[in-house]
């Protein structure tokens, strides 16, 4: 793991992390008053991408949801880098832009959360097998909140107002 012990290795993944989900945050604030929040968008993408090919650096024998999770952020993430700095979000691109850069947000949440549940003792007595009623709460309300902040971006992200500037 780039000549690192495993948990130097894990700290710098869980830091890149955390530091995509804060920048990631503040930009979708930016995006739902269509200001295009350059410079935490370019955080989010890059260190929201390096969380998802760390995460394939670990030592692993088989494919495990996480590695599904992965994947599916790293798509997600190439639309969504490819509809901002290639298309520029025009058209049809200013929507496949917002579902999958919010998606791409829930989705480095979600494992937030898993891990929180896993490593926090508290959370852990709480739900030790996460099928408990505290973790589908947490899940169930981070997933409905992104569900909102979906559409509600994707409705108030407007191109026209950045062409302007």
């Amino acid at each position: 793991m780039m000549g690192m012990s495993l948990t130097t290795f894990t700290l710098l993944h869980v830091l890149i992390s955390l530091i995509g989900s804060v920048a990631g945050l503040i930009a979708m604030l930016g995006w739902l008053k269509s200001d295009p929040s350059r410079i935490p968008t370019a955080i989010f993408l890059a260190t929201t991408i390096l969380t998802s090919v760390t995460g394939f650096l670990f030592p692993f024998t088989k494919l495990l949801p996480s590695h599904i999770v992965g994947i599916i952020s790293l798509v997600m993430l190439a639309l969504a880098t490819f509809a901002l700095y290639v298309r520029r979000v025009s058209g049809f691109w200013r929507p496949i832009y917002t579902v999958t850069a919010i998606l791409s947000l829930y989705l480095n949440v979600f494992v937030l959360l898993v891990q929180a549940f896993l490593k926090i003792p508290l959370l852990k007595a709480w739900a030790p097998t996460q099928t408990e009623p505290a973790f589908l709460v947490a899940q169930g309300s981070a997933f409905l909140l992104f569900f909102v902040l979906t559409i509600l971006t994707t409705v108030k992200f407007q191109p026209v107002r950045l062409a302007a500037r």
